[in-house]
Order: structure tokens, then sequence, then C-alpha cells
């Protein structure tokens, strides 16, 4: 699933692509995608102009010139890009918009779980997992205090934890392994027990490397990509995820992949030791 530095690329592009484009017609060829009714999602839109592009968390925010927000997610494999009107369309375009200036914008998802939701512009945050997000990954939102008081309350896993959209937005299996190798943290280390120490690192880490694989365009594993069919350029930077069995680049101890949460997750044995001698 695209995490956060992933779908801010893809919105960096669409802006480049969409915004400012006034919409001919919608063409919908899997009507799941849509969780209004899709016809009066076509009439809400026909006529109408891509204004901006927001993003929250893993979300996109398409807002329109008739104060209505389509909240985009991604989920697995979604991809948007752009192309000429009446370019091909194979089995996995599952939604177009055709603009006026003669190009469209095309949904492609070979996994079919992307879903749009068109709401009145300040409603967005009653859409699905945005009722219960988190702050985002800057250090103008997501303070080290509220992180402190939401770790000591979980007795879970680290781990998932950090998976937790209600935490922090915007973190998945990738970055959330990456963050806690370069925290030194064990991924099954309980939340509550993390020192002072670790959580100002972990903190720190969490906007530190997300802003980086933002920089790099995100992290391209199996099939993500860009507006533009462009890969990202952050995983040939991954110390941690992917990296099973190989040498850790920080002590040359052999990594490892276990299970946490049904995720798998890749660690240092020897940099991320399991603390048990705990209160």
């Amino acid at each position: 699933m695209p995490e956060l530095p992933e779908v801010e690329t893809v919105r960096r592009g669409l802006l480049k692509i969409a915004k400012g484009r006034r919409i001919n017609t919608i063409d919908v060829y899997y009507g799941k995608t849509i969780t209004n009714d899709v016809e009066e999602f076509r009439q809400a839109l026909i006529g109408q102009t891509i204004e901006d592009i927001d993003r929250r968390g893993k979300y996109l925010l398409f807002r329109f010139s008739n104060n209505l927000t389509m909240v985009s997610h991604l989920r697995m494999e979604g991809q948007y890009f752009s192309q000429p009107i009446g370019g091909p369309i194979d089995k996995h375009t599952h939604v177009v918009f055709q603009f006026t200036d003669g190009t469209e914008l095309c949904y492609h998802d070979t996994r079919k779980f992307g879903r749009m939701t068109l709401v009145r512009t300040g409603d967005e945050m009653q859409v699905g997992g945005l009722k219960t997000i988190g702050p985002e990954p800057t250090p103008e939102t997501f303070k080290l205090d509220f992180f402190r008081d939401e770790l000591k309350k979980s007795r879970g896993k680290i781990k998932p934890f950090l998976l937790n959209q209600r935490h922090v937005a915007g973190l998945g299996n990738i970055y959330a392994d990456e963050v806690l190798w370069m925290s030194r943290i064990n991924p099954e280390q309980p939340a509550n027990s993390l020192t002072d120490q670790q959580i100002k690192n972990l903190h720190a880490n969490i906007i530190k490397e997300l802003a980086q694989a933002i920089k790099y365009k995100g992290t391209t594993v199996h099939t993500f990509a860009n507006a533009f069919g462009d890969a990202g350029g952050f995983q040939e930077r991954l110390n941690a995820y992917g990296h099973g069995g190989d040498r850790c680049p920080r002590c040359g101890t052999k990594m490892v992949k276990i299970k946490v949460a049904q995720r798998g997750t890749t660690y240092c044995p020897h940099c991320q030791p399991l603390r048990e001698d705990l209160p």
C-alpha cells in the first residue's frame, strides 16, 4: 500500500496534470470504485474545475469549484495517469475524467481496492479513516508530548502502534521498519516501555525519514509509480525493509525477518534487542 511519501509524490504530480482542468465528462468502468451513487457522482462533477489537490495521511483530497471534495484512497495499487483523450484504456482502468483541454485523467487499479468518495468540502474528515487520523509527521503538527502520551497509554507492541493511523498519519510497513531500525528499537518492544530517549529518537526519526522519502519521490517495491509513470527513488536507501537475511549496514549482523501483527517485519537482532528487564 502506498504510504505517505508515495501519496504525497502522487499529489505533486497531479497538481501538474490535473489542477485547473475543467471536467467535460466522466467514464466509470468499475462502479465500486465510487462509494457514492455513480450517476450522482458524475453529474456533480461534470463541468467543474479541479481547483487544488491536498493530502491528509494516505488520502488525496481533490478540491472542486462547486465546493465539493473527492476523497481518493489508493489502497494497494491505485494509480493516476494522464493521456490525450482517446488513449488506450485497459481492463484495470476504472475511472476516466476527460478534461476540456483535450487530456484525460485515468485511475488504474489492478486490485480494485481503491475508492473515491465525494462530499461537501468541510465534511471530508468524516470519511473512513479520516475520522480518527492522527497528526501529520511534521515538526509543526506532530508534537513530542502527544507522541509520548500515546505511547504510555499503549500496552501493545511498538510496530503495530506505529501502523495505527490514530497515532501518526501516513506510516506503513516500510517506514515503520525503517524508523525502528534508525532508532534501535525492537519491533516487538511494548510501546509503553520505551525510554524517554528512545521516544525522542523515534519521534525525530519519523519526521526525518518521511521527509527524506518524499524528497526522493517515495519507494517502489512492487508497482508504485507517480502520476507520470516513474518509479520512486527511495528504495535504494532502505536499511531494514526488504533486507531480511542481509547484513545490517550499521553493525554487520544478519538481519532477521519475522511476522509482527501479521506483517512482515525486518530488524537487526544486535542493534534492536528486545528489552526484557522491565519493571
